[in-house]
């Protein structure tokens, strides 16, 4: 995965009017996982945006697979992103009228896999996660950390070349923070998949071998 010379546009509310934010430049081998680390404003879901190919950049380069997500069109880019890159956004997003199960078959029906094969994938990550027991269960009716690892089931069910994850620590406790970012570090490397973690929490970087800070915002410096 490599991020090179990205820049986007943001409009601020208010007397702040149009910041142009500069992108890290970012390079990462197959299996290599970074935890950005920055307060709020530095442009930490912007960086994850882009690099989902959610935001076109600019100006520069954004290479996954091999692939220049600036390049395809907006279909393509959706189907690309359905195959090859997983997001646990910081609210989960998990679909509240569907099951545990249904959620983690969600993306596995995008990518047109087979119903059959499909379920066993689904399963195969319910058993990992330790969620085989609450498959049936509805989002709503789960603890915060069942929600958690449900949430990373389902990015993860495509067996993803990169693996995002938003503040995926801000709602929980230091203990129970910790068992999110290490069980995310988990399932990234068992698929050698790239993981990009970013937190405002300097403690969630310790268990990573790459930390980059995000420090000043539109126009600042990257560390």
């Amino acid at each position: 995965m490599e991020l090179c010379g990205a820049q986007q546009t943001l409009w601020r509310g208010g007397a702040g009017g149009a910041v142009t934010l500069k992108l890290p430049d970012l390079r990462l081998r197959e299996g290599e996982q970074v935890c950005v680390v920055g307060p709020s404003g530095a442009g930490k879901t912007t960086l994850l945006h882009v690099l989902a190919g959610l935001l076109v950049p600019e100006a520069g380069r954004v290479l996954v697979g091999g692939i220049d997500l600036a390049r395809l069109r907006e279909a393509e880019r959706d189907r690309f992103r359905a195959r090859n890159i997983g997001y646990v956004l910081q609210s989960l997003h998990l679909v509240a009228s569907l099951s545990v199960l249904e959620n983690v078959l969600l993306p596995l029906g995008f990518a047109g896999l087979p119903r059959r094969a499909a379920r066993a994938r689904a399963g195969e990550l319910l058993e990992r996660l330790e969620l085989s027991p609450l498959g049936d269960a509805r989002p709503g009716s789960l603890s915060l950390g069942e929600r958690q690892r449900a949430a990373i089931a389902r990015a993860v069910a495509c067996r993803p070349r990169l693996l995002l994850a938003d503040e995926p620590t801000a709602s929980l406790d230091e203990a129970r923070a910790g068992v999110a970012a290490r069980l995310l570090r988990e399932v990234a490397a068992e698929s050698a998949a790239n993981l990009v973690l970013v937190t405002h929490d300097d403690r969630i970087g310790a268990g990573f071998e790459r930390v980059l800070h995000m420090v000043g915002g539109p126009e600042g410096p990257t560390r």
